[in-house]
């Protein structure tokens, strides 16, 4: 469905005294409140096009109603996203789950809806119809060389989907791993993970980067052959200057300290781009801010301190995407709330006096550099955020827009109720 403009007008004017009233209150103490502003309306976040159904956990799976049953619908679902909160203008596409067949077709939708593509995945951890091996045992890394090779070719089809939509990046995820001692051998593992990066990296044009994604643990149980921020840095830099580290906020042990990563790939300049989501026990993939919000705006704070020494662009420099999957909620207010939760611990950040953080750190000021950080994150910038959208034309609250006005009824009238979205 097409968001009618009305609606939103309509929606923000019933809400517009209160919205002034807050920001107005919140702007009187910020000092560079233009600069923010402005950083806030160029900010983006991709959506994945395997969340906009509703997803499952390794015990089951719960469809929702009215699903984008297409890859047509799902970017019309991402536009409808980007018309609610002006944060969603791009779409990264998992394949071979959407394939485009007619990518000009496809781009002609896309641009209609404001819509761009971000990052194209590749899939090798499952085994699809008709594939002539499978990858029970691995893919990239597989002691098979037709494996491999299956798997190489696969990535190079994905690379040749994204040119023909004008993508610029290939993310490169495994569950290449062991679930037993002895089952493999890691080194010659990683250097067959190695070799097939390095063909595949052959094959990327000029303008692309390739992200390398890493994974803790799961779904194998003893070893994952890129397991570490460190093994994929230690790729990327074996591949080349168009290879980066992608981090997955889900991806890491417990109590791992992400912002410090961050950090020193970023000193390194082997940061290429972010899978949002929040944990609890594991790789959760819950909405973004959920359970960890401090966590997700020291990551920013790392984020700001790093691109601005390095002269990055806050909204072009990293690809930045959220990586969710959800079985109990409407997968739309999922990521209408990780937007959310991402552009409020990004304001935050740019709250931070940066000047008076590097004087306590150089005298050793402990309670200083705490009282700054906290000081920020307590700021309820809501209404902040909340401008900027205005600003651009969206709606000031686009979750109660969308509960108020029964747009899952809507998609449900237009799709029917059994329609399945592919994906996990």
């Amino acid at each position: 469905m097409i968001l009618n403009k009305q609606v939103v007008d309509r929606h923000n004017n019933q809400l517009l005294d209160k919205h002034k009233r807050n920001f107005t209150h919140l702007s009187s103490d910020i000092t560079h409140l233009d600069y923010i502003l402005e950083k806030l309306q160029q900010f983006q976040i991709a959506i994945p096009s395997w969340a906009l159904g509703t997803g499952g956990t390794r015990f089951g799976r719960f469809s929702g109603a009215g699903e984008p049953g297409t890859l047509e619908q799902k970017l019309e679902d991402v536009g409808l996203l980007h018309a609610l909160n002006k944060s969603s203008g791009a779409i990264s596409l998992h394949i071979p789950w959407d394939i485009p067949t007619d990518a000009d077709k496809i781009k002609q939708l896309a641009g209609s809806l404001g819509i761009a593509f971000d990052a194209v995945n590749s899939n090798t951890f499952q085994d699809q119809p008709h594939q002539a091996y499978s990858y029970k045992h691995g893919s990239l890394h597989h002691v098979d060389p037709r494996v491999r090779k299956q798997a190489v070719d696969h990535n190079i089809e994905v690379i040749n989907y994204g040119k023909s939509l004008g993508s610029k990046a290939l993310t490169v995820w495994l569950a290449d791993g062991s679930s037993f001692p002895g089952q493999l051998n890691f080194r010659e593992a990683f250097q067959n993970t190695l070799a097939s990066l390095q063909e595949i990296y052959h094959h990327l044009p000029e303008d692309w980067k390739l992200f390398v994604e890493y994974k803790a643990f799961e779904p194998h149980f003893y070893s994952t052959t890129i397991g570490d921020w460190g093994q994929s840095l230690l790729l990327a830099n074996k591949l080349g200057p168009k290879a980066y580290t992608l981090v997955d906020l889900g991806h890491h042990l417990p109590n791992a300290n992400i912002e410090q990563i961050v950090s020193l790939l970023l000193m390194e300049k082997k940061l290429g781009g972010f899978h949002f989501n929040d944990s609890k026990y594991a790789d959760d993939d819950l909405t973004a801010g959920s359970i960890k919000p401090y966590q997700l705006f020291l990551i920013f704070n790392e984020l700001i301190d790093g691109m601005d020494l390095h002269g990055m662009d806050h909204a072009s420099g990293l690809g930045w995407m959220i990586d969710a999957s959800h079985n109990l909620k409407d997968p739309l207010i999922d990521l209408l709330q990780s937007v959310e939760a991402i552009k409020i611990a990004y304001a935050q950040a740019l709250l931070v006096d940066r000047e008076a953080l590097k004087k306590a750190q150089q005298s050793n000021d402990i309670v200083k550099a705490q009282e700054l950080l906290q000081d920020a994150f307590r700021t309820d910038v809501r209404a902040l955020v909340a401008e900027a959208r205005l600003r651009m034309g969206g709606a000031i609250d686009p979750v109660q827009l969308f509960q108020e006005n029964e747009i899952r009824n809507q998609l449900i009238a237009e799709r029917g109720l059994n329609t399945v979205a592919t994906g996990l």
